[in-house]
C-alpha cells in the first residue's frame, strides 16, 4: 500500500472510540516484527525512530528500511521521526521519504519553541509531510536525552502553540514519562480533557511504557489520537532474546533475529488491541 501522513491514520475528530500506534524500531527485525503485528491485526501502523538513538542505528541506513517495510506493508503505514531536536536530522528524514517529522522544542521557552516549530512546519509543509510538536515536557529521558522533569502542560499555553505553529499534531504532557516508570504515573486526565477541548489539534501521548490499559483507554477517551511506544518493544525483544539464549545455549545469530522479530510483534499486537485499533485500516 502506499505511504500515507500519520494525520491520516488518526480517528476524526470527535471520535475518541480509538487511538493510532506509534512504534519506535531500531534496526530490520523490529520494523519486520511492528509490520506483521500491523497486517495480522488489520490495524494502521505508525513505524517510528527517535533522534536520541540514532547513535545506535543510523537514520542514513535505518530510513530507508523503514520506508521499505511501510511500503511493502498490507496496511496504511507512516513513517515518522520521534523527538527531532536538529533542523539537519529532520531534512534528512524528509529527504528520505518520512511522510511526518517531531520537532521537540519543548525545552526552549514558549516563544522560542514557536518560533523553531513554525520554521520546521513551513519547511515538512512544503514537501508534504505533516509535523509534530511538543508543549509542556513529557518526562524521563528519550533514548540517549538527559533526563528532565514533568512539566504539566498549560491549557492556553497549548491552544496558542497550537493556533500559531500550524502544527499537525500536539504531544502533551499529562503526567508521563520515558522510559520505565519507577513508581505509579499520576496522570493528570483532567488537564487533558481541557486541553482537547480547547483545540481541535489532534493529541499526542509519549511516555506510554509500563501505562495500564485503563491509562491507555482513559487517555484516548478523552482525545489522545496517537500513543507512542518504544521501551516495551525494546523490553519484548530483550525478553524474548534471554529466553532463546537459556533455552538454547547453541543458539546462533538467526535465532536471535527472530526472537526480536517475534517479541515485537508480540508487543506491539498487544499495544493495539488496547489502543482499540484492530481492523481500522
Amino acid at each position: 500500500m502506499p505511504l500515507v501522513k500519520m494525520t491520516e491514520l488518526f480517528p476524526k475528530y470527535g471520535d475518541n472510540s480509538y487511538a493510532v500506534g506509534a512504534f519506535n524500531v531500531s534496526d530490520m527485525e523490529m520494523a519486520m516484527g511492528a509490520v506483521k503485528a500491523a497486517e495480522e491485526l488489520n490495524a494502521p501502523i505508525i513505524l517510528q525512530i527517535a533522534e536520541g538513538r540514532l547513535r545506535y542505528s543510523p537514520l542514513k541506513l535505518l530510513g530507508p528500511i523503514m520506508m521499505a517495510a511501510a511500503k511493502m506493508c498490507k496496511v496504511p503505514a507512516a513513517v515518522h521521526l520521534d523527538h527531532g531536536g536538529t533542523l539537519e536530522t529532520i531534512k534528512l528524514a524528509l529527504s528520505l521519504g518520512f511522510t511526518s517529522v517531531m520537532f521537540d522544542g519543548s525545552k526552549y521557552p514558549l516563544e522560542e519553541n514557536i518560533a523553531r516549530t513554525k520554521e520546521v512546519v513551513e519547511l515538512a509543509h512544503a514537501q508534504g509531510a505533516a509535523v509534530e510538536a511538543e508543549i509542556g515536557c513529557v518526562g524521563g529521558a528519550e533514548g540517549d536525552y538527559k533526563s528532565v522533569d514533568i512539566l504539566v502542560t498549560d491549557v492556553e499555553e497549548a491552544k496558542r502553540f497550537a493556533l500559531e505553529t500550524g502544527i499537525d499534531a500536539m504531544a502533551v504532557a499529562i503526567g508521563t514519562a520515558h522510559g520505565n516508570y519507577r513508581e505509579k504515573p499520576q496522570l493528570r486526565l483532567d488537564r487533558l480533557q481541557e486541553i482537547a477541548e480547547a483545540t481541535e489539534c489532534p493529541l499526542v501521548l509519549h511516555g506510554g511504557t509500563g501505562l495500564s490499559t485503563e491509562d491507555f483507554i482513559n487517555c484516548y477517551k478523552r482525545g489522545i489520537k496517537k500513543i507512542n511506544i518504544a521501551t516495551a518493544s525494546y523490553d519484548s525483544s530483550a525478553a524474548r532474546i534471554k529466553e532463546v539464549c537459556s533455552a538454547k545455549p547453541e543458539a546462533n545469530y538467526f535465532d536471535f533475529s527472530d526472537a526480536i522479530v517475534q517479541g515485537t510483534c508480540e508487543n506491539v499486537k498487544r499495544h493495539m488491541k488496547i489502543f482499540g485499533v484492530e481492523n481500522k485500516a
